[in-house]
């Protein structure tokens, strides 16, 4: 009996910690509790919802976000806590998308398996709430901003724009030798290989120039690569005054939401 309870207890505590999610309010944009198995294993993950009034006539966007170091667990939960969750939070009666945040274990990465959820959960959410296929976006701050190059380099044809927040391609190995897109690690010249095979995705890089976690040198020679590969639309946002937390204001940004919700597939 023990042991039957114990396998519900990580969903019961979701399900304390977002609130209850059988009657949602439908005035208000509002986080659910989900999950889905990949590998033999469940993973649990959260969808926020937008309110209905905030929906636009026809097709529903969704936006896909992979979190930084600092929420990674297993409570499904913790991932909504900083970059894009507490904006929606701010924002839950006129965000006009459905978005999917999925959550790596601790000391993980955004690769192998987590990708695989994250795509699973993204589908799952799709599938659920009526998303449009070809109104994917994706997004990552930090950690997940690395991820977000590693998970569009899977499928170049798969979102119709990118975010990457304060990310870049490979972390000094003396500091997290574990932090790189995998993709092009090997890569005589990772920076051009991303650029070439992503050039026909719009791109909205952003990056803090104070940034003393992940400094924007890699993020600068991304945007220079993309330049020279003749990339259709790849833009490089930096803040002159900003430090490591870029995504605050990148999410905050109305420009941004309206030139990536511009975006189709």
């Amino acid at each position: 009996m023990l042991r039957s309870i114990s396998r519900w207890l990580p969903a019961l505590a979701v399900l304390m910690l977002t609130g209850c999610t059988s009657m949602p309010d439908s005035a208000r944009g509002h986080f659910e509790a989900r999950a889905v198995k990949v590998d033999g294993e469940t993973a649990y993950y959260q969808v926020f919802v937008p309110a209905a009034s905030a929906r636009t006539p026809g097709s529903l966007p969704v936006v896909l976000f992979l979190h930084g170091s600092g929420e990674r667990g297993g409570d499904g939960v913790k991932q909504t806590h900083a970059g894009l969750g507490p904006y929606l939070r701010a924002h839950a009666a006129d965000f006009p998308a459905l978005a999917v945040f999925p959550q790596v274990p601790g000391r993980e990465e955004w690769s192998g398996r987590n990708n695989r959820v994250a795509l699973a959960a993204l589908d799952a959410a799709i599938a659920e709430f009526g998303a449009d296929p070809a109104r994917q976006y994706l997004t990552g701050m930090s950690m997940g901003g690395y991820g977000s190059w590693n998970i569009a380099l899977d499928d170049p044809r798969r979102f119709a724009a990118i975010v990457p927040v304060c990310g870049a391609v490979l972390a000094p190995r003396a500091v997290r030798p574990t932090l790189f897109v995998e993709q092009v690690a090997h890569e005589a010249d990772p920076y051009a290989t991303i650029a070439q095979r992503l050039r026909n995705t719009p791109i909205w890089i952003f990056h803090g120039a104070l940034d003393d976690v992940v400094p924007p040198a890699d993020d600068r020679r991304l945007h220079t690569a993309f330049q020279a590969a003749g990339a259709r639309d790849v833009r490089y946002t930096e803040y002159p005054d900003g430090n490591h937390n870029a995504w605050d204001a990148t999410y905050a940004d109305p420009a941004m939401w309206a030139w990536l919700f511009a975006q189709k597939r």
